[in-house]
This record gives C-alpha cells, sequence and structure tokens, in this order.
C-alpha cells in the first residue's frame, strides 16, 4: 500500500468524510527539506467531514496532524490540508 493510500485510510477511518482528496506532491519538492529519493513525503490533502464543524482554522488541522502522527516518523514530511465541515 503507497502512502498515500495509507493516508486515504486513516483520515476515512478517523473522520468518516463526505469528500476526501489526498494528493502526492512529491515531485515539486525535490531538493528540498524532508524530500527522498523515491518521492512519498509532500502531501495535499482535501478533506469535508463533520468532526471539522465549528472548529478553528489551526483546531482543523491539528486533528489531522494526530490522525496522521505515527506516518511522520515513518518518513511523511509535510502535508498541505484542506480542511471543511459540510454546508
Amino acid at each position: 500500500m503507497t502512502r498515500r493510500e495509507q493516508i486515504e485510510e486513516k483520515l476515512r477511518t478517523t473522520f468518516s468524510p463526505m469528500a476526501l482528496s489526498v494528493e502526492d506532491d512529491s515531485s515539486k519538492h525535490a531538493g528540498h527539506a524532508g524530500a527522498r529519493p523515491g518521492g512519498q513525503t509532500h502531501y495535499t490533502v482535501s478533506i469535508v467531514a463533520e468532526a471539522f464543524r465549528n472548529k478553528s482554522r489551526v483546531e482543523s488541522h491539528r486533528l489531522v496532524y494526530e490522525s496522521l502522527s505515527g506516518m511522520f516518523d515513518e518518513g511523511l514530511h509535510a502535508l498541505a490540508i484542506n480542511a471543511k465541515a459540510p454546508h
């Protein structure tokens, strides 16, 4: 299973999102801090879930980071996060 698939699985299990997109942006960061040969280090996450209702942007990002915390020890370096509650 790729890291992207692991991220998706963890976010689906944790948040039961109405919408979820995880994009591997690692190729855009070659040569930057945290980049590794083979990629799988930098991602953009867009998620819509009820868990983010009445949460600030910082609170929502913390929830996402907490749910993926173990992956940072395994080579995940950076996330760009767009977390929203459903309308």
